[in-house]
């Protein structure tokens, strides 16, 4: 199992300049491999490996950055690869994901070599000739717990509010004793409420980013003032104060991101902590938030991040998570099972044999039946439409308390 620590660092504007630089070459050479297997036929991870040695021989700056983080920006190209590939033989609808070119980079990426760390592990070397040098730690960790050898990947990243080393340790998976607690709930997500499970309580929705908007547009009002589009026309670049309003900007969409995630695990691990089985709809957030109605509203919610966090807590604590098929959930009626339809306004279920609840409670009720259809598996498990009565177990990732931010929920005004 692997985890990620993540510290902030403290350096020279001339390291942060070459951290900068040591990013575009990472990206630069990944855009090369992507490129080479777009030209030729048959190519793997093997020729894009090798073709690393090749671009360092060819240009001098990509010589500059250490041979092991080249192979893991080659890697990077050859992920995308691999996911189009898996994408396509899984026939997933829609598109693909085809790989693209990228513009712009956030990370690059180090190995076993290329780095060391100091005797007392409060600071890092990069050992390259990109000019990095010794960079100091800032956070609450200590390396000094792990050995050497089990770190097995060293990460820089760029965000919004300065630059940050991330470590990937490998570690033994933590045991976590949990007593049993009989009981099993099924979660219906909403936007009035955050989620409403199957015994009437709601949790309320926090709603961060309509609460910052009016930070934003504020913000966003003052870099278009700074903005000039003389300096468009004429390929110059904009002025300093245009560069801080934008970095403004990115601050206030990270700290938004931010308390997304963090509302995301709490909440989950309250659920994971005191319930034996929990069970929750499979729903495509993608196609939802196609609805430009509602697509600023789900995105805030956040559903996919507080579904993750249930199945990493679930994971780790031994409990059962159940994703079940979010067909008529709302419109069934989860005392009879009679087929009540309404429209999304309508916030109240009544059926003709004398059940009235809310919706949302309704519909939570219903997917705890449904979750309660896998009685007697373990782990995650998501529903096949066609039969509820079997899962097909799915992969889920590792308990990370201060885990690596995707990039979509980065800064976009870096």
């Amino acid at each position: 199992m692997q985890t990620v620590i993540e510290f902030k660092v403290k350096g020279k504007k001339e390291q942060f300049v070459a951290i900068e630089e040591a990013i575009r070459t990472a990206l630069f050479i990944r855009n090369k491999c992507l490129r080479l297997w777009m030209d030729g036929k048959g190519i793997g991870q093997y020729d894009l490996n090798k073709y690393c040695k090749i671009l360092a021989a060819e240009y001098k700056f990509a010589s500059e950055l250490n041979s092991m983080a080249r192979q893991a920006a080659a890697e990077r190209a050859w992920s995308a690869i691999k996911r189009f590939f898996d994408n396509c033989k899984a026939k997933v609808p829609g598109k693909k994901g085809y790989p693209k070119f990228k513009k712009h980079g956030r990370s690059v990426e180090y190995k076993t070599t290329g780095w060391k760390l100091s005797e007392n592990r409060k600071a890092i070397t990069f050992t390259d000739k990109k000019g990095i040098g010794k960079l100091k730690l800032i956070g609450t960790y200590d390396l000094n717990y792990y050995q050497i050898d089990q770190i097995k990947r060293v990460r820089l990243v760029k965000r919004a509010d300065g630059y940050y080393c991330q470590f990937v340790i490998e570690i033994d998976p933590p045991k976590v004793k949990s007593e049993p607690t009989n009981r099993a709930v099924g979660l219906d997500v909403g936007l009035a409420a955050f989620y409403t499970d199957s015994t009437g309580y709601a949790e309320p929705n926090p709603k961060f980013y309509r609460e910052g908007e009016k930070r934003l547009r504020k913000l966003q009002r003052r870099l278009s003032r700074k903005y000039s589009k003389e300096r468009k026309q004429n390929k110059q670049p904009q002025s300093s104060n245009y560069h801080k309003a934008r970095n403004r900007v990115a601050r206030q969409h990270l700290k938004i991101s931010r308390q997304r995630e963090e509302h995301a695990s709490r909440v989950a691990r309250c659920v994971i902590q005191f319930l034996d089985l929990v069970a929750y709809e499979d729903l495509k957030v993608r196609n939802l938030v196609k609805n430009h109605c509602l697509a600023k509203s789900i995105n805030d919610a956040g559903w996919y991040q507080f579904r993750q966090w249930v199945e990493r807590f679930g994971q780790k604590m031994g409990k059962v998570t159940v994703a079940v098929p979010p067909h008529y959930t709302s419109q069934e009626c989860s005392n009879c099972g009679t087929i009540v339809k309404k429209s999304l306004s309508s916030r109240t279920h009544k059926c003709a044999c004398g059940c009235e609840l809310d919706r949302d409670f309704n519909a939570a009720i219903n997917i705890l039946k449904r979750g309660l259809s896998t009685v007697g598996h373990t782990g995650t498990w998501v529903i096949d439409p066609n039969d509820w009565g079997e899962g097909t177990a799915t992969s889920t990732g590792e308990i990370l308390f201060e885990q690596v931010r995707s990039r979509n929920q980065e800064s976009p005004c870096l």
